[in-house]
């Protein structure tokens, strides 16, 4: 039998249940479920603030348009970033009228402040740290660099759905956190992201960007008071970013069993690197001490990594690439060979298959042909 990287898992009948709840009130869009999840979600990570959108590649690119247009910031302004990163990442940057400066990775595979802080210079603006796999890295250091240098932080936390450092989620020190709940993701929907800002005046006005600029959403202008309820004004040009009720009622449902997921996670991830060891050839990426990750990857490196890969699939297991050095593509073709340590990560990193269908037996099989073929 065959084992794909992700098999997402949905409590089905509970997932259901909230979604007939939307079909029978007839309310399917931005509403009273996506009221409800926000509440649940900003409890649950302890944010000030949390708004549902569609997606989490939404969220970052509202992140950066609103700082940019609130503190001023001019187009072509600087965003350091990493080039090992799914490509919405720094595609948001671009988006946003913005410019992606890479600055190379450390060994847990986020970025390094030492070569962050190399890479400012007196047209940056911000850093957009990225908790690759729900790995934290140097993260503390990131922050503590922001502040001494006046720059503002956004934290693409895809994969950080449930990673705790301290004992909490991480997210309270950035300008900007934003999570994903799209279809493989730990808090897996069918698509959707959370955007949390610090700051209520950002909050107010995602809210109304998410919603092409509207200044009253349509479940307000259904359940508010007055008989003027459905007037409304459009304050300037949005986007249509706003999450729905049928998404949101899935993460409900979803949200109750994720510390639960995630601790499994975990121990598949120890039950990885029990069997490979101290194995040479096969390297497992550390979790940053005093992180709690949510464990959404399990990265190995290897030498041959396209040959490895290769003959796992002869064996009907198939890991995933995460991610190829996004200075490869041509839009960001100008930055090649700045960032040697995130080229090199490029060419060796396997994401092992981490799911709920996985059993101790599957990751004792994996990782002997690992082990076997990665030599």
């Amino acid at each position: 039998m065959s084992i794909q990287l992700f098999v997402p898992s949905y409590r089905i009948d509970e997932c259901l249940k909230e979604i007939r709840e939307c079909l029978e009130k007839g309310w399917t869009g931005l509403g009273f479920k996506t009221v409800e999840f926000e509440k649940a979600w900003s409890n649950y990570a302890k944010l000030p603030h949390a708004h549902l959108l569609n997606s989490s590649t939404s969220g970052l690119h509202l992140a950066l348009h609103i700082l940019k247009t609130r503190l001023g910031w001019d187009d072509d302004d600087e965003v350091v970033s990493t080039p090992f990163t799914f490509v919405s990442t720094n595609h948001a940057i671009l988006h946003a009228r913005l410019r992606p400066v890479f600055a190379d990775i450390d060994d847990f595979l986020c970025l390094d402040p030492s070569s962050v802080a190399s890479r400012i210079t007196s047209r940056t603006r911000a850093v957009m740290f990225v908790g690759i796999g729900g790995n934290t890295g140097q993260y503390d250091k990131i922050v503590e660099l922001c502040r001494q240098r006046g720059l503002r932080l956004i934290l693409d936390a895809a994969h950080m759905a449930g990673t705790r450092a301290g004992g909490r989620q991480v997210g309270p020190e950035p300008d900007a956190v934003v999570f994903s709940f799209q279809a493989v993701k730990n808090l897996p929907t069918a698509d959707a992201g959370m955007i949390c800002f610090k700051d209520q005046e950002d909050d107010d006005r995602a809210r109304k960007l998410s919603w092409l600029g509207i200044n009253k959403d349509t479940y307000t202008r259904t359940v508010g008071p007055g008989s003027y309820k459905w007037m409304y004004d459009v304050e300037e040009v949005g986007y249509k970013y706003h999450g729905n009720s049928i998404m949101a009622g899935i993460g409900l449902a979803q949200l109750k069993w994720l510390d639960q997921d995630n601790a499994y996670r975990r121990q598949l991830a120890a039950w990885y690197r029990a069997r490979l060891g101290d194995c040479p050839s096969v390297r497992a990426v550390e979790v940053a001490p005093g992180c709690e990750s949510a464990t959404h990857l399990f990265q190995v490196r290897v030498n041959r990594r396209d040959a490895v890969m290769v003959a796992l699939n002869g064996h009907q297991i198939y890991p995933g690439v995460h991610y190829r050095d996004n200075t490869e593509y041509p839009m960001y073709r100008h930055a090649a060979g700045s960032c040697p340590n995130a080229a090199r990560a490029s060419s060796e990193a396997i994401s092992l298959p981490l799911h709920m269908s996985l059993t101790c037996g599957d990751a004792d099989r994996i990782a002997e042909l690992l082990i076997q073929y990665g030599r």
